[in-house]
């Protein structure tokens, strides 16, 4: 008991934070789904709620242990290899419903399952479309991110856990993004399928993203900032700008997982593409000119 009240009281404030963060995460998922009338609504939190208290297990017993308290005398790599891993599993699921989709379109009548609806081209062409550019892609872009920032920065990652976080965050995301996709939650929006609260949800990890990114900056023992990590930069606060004023949208409830777009007819369809053509071309652009940058020279 001693040696458990020592190593909470020598934990890290960041580590503390984010504790009470996913147990206050795990009790709000626990009262909504416990109040929601909304079936699919109900599914969500039930893996919000297996997410949640997962990881506030793993962080007591990482209090307990002492292993959040990391030295400023390394780089923070074990975020980046697992980044490395979960880019190349996204990239081997999307292509591979891909390769199911172009199927479904050459043999329609072979692959077509009317009374197995998730498995149909209407539900698993998204999850190809944002499995390859946001889950792969993502990915990719926030591993490299890490580890050019470190390098060129000759500092450690800010934020101590919290780079965790947004690793974790994000596959938490991409999991709510495509089981929805195959359940029928969508706002039918192109590259901006997930419904509000997801929405929500990746609002806060993309939040946590961009503090953990610019206080490495902040910190950082070079006098300039390396021109990649403007691009990098460049690509967190434009995608934060697409994403809010694309999905701004009106719940059917607080415990639905029902919304309705703030925008209407030629507005909403000029927002919609506005998104979607720079989402595809300003997401992946900006980020892999940030890599480019650092990895040519």
């Amino acid at each position: 008991m001693n040696t458990s009240i020592a190593g909470q009281d020598r934990a890290p404030l960041d580590a503390l934070l984010l504790y009470a963060f996913t147990g206050l995460a795990a009790l709000g998922a626990i009262f909504a789904t416990a109040f929601s009338d909304d079936r699919l609504f109900r599914f969500h939190g039930y893996l919000l709620i297996g997410a949640f208290v997962l990881a506030f297990g793993v962080l007591t017993v990482a209090l307990n242990s002492g292993r959040l308290r990391s030295s400023e005398a390394h780089y923070s790599d074990g975020v980046i290899r697992a980044g490395v891993i979960a880019t190349m599993f996204w990239a081997v699921v999307g292509l591979l419903v891909g390769v199911v989709i172009a199927a479904q379109l050459t043999w329609p009548n072979l692959l077509y399952f009317p009374e197995h609806g998730w498995l149909n081209f209407g539900r698993l062409r998204p999850l190809h479309t944002s499995g390859v550019i946001f889950a792969f892609g993502g990915n990719a872009l926030i591993a490299t991110s890490f580890y050019v920032v470190q390098r060129t920065s000759k500092a450690r990652l800010a934020g101590g856990a919290w780079p965790w976080f947004v690793f974790w965050g994000y596959q938490l995301f991409i999991v709510l993004a495509a089981t929805g996709y195959l359940a029928g939650i969508t706002q039918s929006r192109e590259y901006a399928e997930p419904e509000w609260y997801i929405d929500l949800w990746l609002t806060v990890v993309w939040v946590a993203y961009l503090l953990v990114f610019l206080g490495t900056l902040w910190k950082r023992k070079e006098p300039h900032i390396y021109v990649a990590n403007w691009f990098y930069l460049a690509f967190i606060v434009t995608i934060a700008l697409l994403h809010v004023i694309n999905n701004l949208a009106m719940p059917v409830g607080a415990l639905h997982h029902r919304s309705y777009s703030l925008f209407a007819g030629v507005q909403d369809a000029l927002t919609q593409w506005w998104y979607g053509h720079n989402a595809v071309g300003f997401f992946l652009t900006a980020g892999f000119l940030g890599m480019m940058y650092y990895f040519v020279p």
